[in-house]
């Protein structure tokens, strides 16, 4: 079978182009020379939760910046477990995380990573620490 080609029927395209208003109001057309200006305007980031527990407790709230990622730091010599929790109720319902219905943001060793981005701006984190022995030391932040 023979491969279509498409044709115009009137011998042109009509342009379709992108434009937006500038700083005089006038309409500018986005170009590789004239970009689309988009910005990221984050909300101001909590300082890191940052300490170490000996025995359990619950540590936060830590508001983090929507769209960018928080980084999890857990070190020392310590048992039990570490588990993120995630709050749209000013901390009154904490709930353990999830992805695809399966437990996430639970850590029983030490780690460095980034372990979450948010996505709703009122949304707080937790860490709820259980510890058997030892103390973990802990730093939460963007």
């Amino acid at each position: 079978m023979p491969s279509a080609v498409l044709r115009s029927p009137a011998g042109y395209l009509t342009s379709v182009a992108v434009a937006f208003t500038n700083t005089d109001g006038n309409a500018d057309q986005v170009s590789v020379t004239n970009p689309l200006p988009v910005s990221f305007a984050p909300s101001a980031a909590d300082a890191a939760l940052a300490g170490t527990a000996a025995t359990s407790t619950v540590i936060g709230p830590f508001h983090p910046v929507t769209g960018r990622a928080v980084m999890l730091t857990l070190a020392g010599t310590w048992t039990g477990t570490v588990r993120l929790q995630r709050s749209t109720d000013g901390g009154a319902t904490r709930l353990g995380l999830t992805a695809m219905g399966a437990v996430y943001g639970e850590y029983a060793a030490n780690v460095c990573e980034p372990v979450w981005e948010e996505s709703e701006s009122a949304a707080l984190l937790y860490l709820n620490i259980t510890l058997t022995s030892g103390a973990v030391t802990y730093r939460m932040g963007q």
